[in-house]
């Protein structure tokens, strides 16, 4: 069943608030007041609140990976190394914080006791991420491929965790292209 023009005209448009504002506290009011529509169209299209949620963080993982996709195709013949540096530059681009932002939010809701909507949240973008970066090592093989796609996200995760939680990107910078 294929969406309706006006339910994929408000998930754009809460997506677009939800980039801004984010997902913890979203409420329904003032999402609809901000997408000019009423709680009971979203609710009528949408279902309930956790399945817009659910819709709200696919929709993230779909443009993340889009994006991704994109940043890494753009350096295919570059080294591994280059790659991640790569990466590093796209998501710590100063236009890129509401959504790697809202990625950190989707990710540390998923793993809670009780996820709610954000179910699986963590591990499905977990495995999104390093299967492109294992993609993005074509002759390596595939176990080697993993463990360093896997140091590789570690810590461009933690960067970005510490560039979100400071002032001071120059500093996080730095320590990302430097490698020590």
């Amino acid at each position: 069943m294929t969406d309706s023009p006006r339910k994929i005209e408000l998930l754009d448009a809460s997506y677009t608030y939800v980039l801004e504002h984010g997902l913890s506290a979203l409420s329904l009011r003032p999402l609809a007041k901000a997408t000019g529509t009423s709680p009971r169209v979203l609710l009528y299209l949408f279902g309930d609140k956790d399945s817009l949620v659910r819709e709200l963080l696919a929709r993230a993982r779909r443009d993340q990976l889009a994006a991704l996709s994109t940043t890494l195709d753009q350096g295919a013949h570059d080294t591994f190394d280059a790659l991640v540096d790569r990466l590093w530059t796209f998501l710590s681009a100063p236009e890129q914080r509401s959504m790697v932002r809202l990625t950190y939010e989707a990710f540390l809701h998923s793993l809670r006791h009780d996820p709610g909507p954000w179910q699986g949240y963590a591990a499905e973008s977990l495995r999104d991420w390093l299967d492109l970066l294992v993609r993005a090592q074509p002759d390596t093989p595939r176990a080697t491929a993993e463990v360093r796609a896997t140091r590789a996200l570690a810590l461009v995760r933690g960067l970005l965790l510490d560039l979100l939680a400071c002032d001071e990107p120059e500093r996080v910078s730095e320590a990302a292209v430097s490698g020590g």
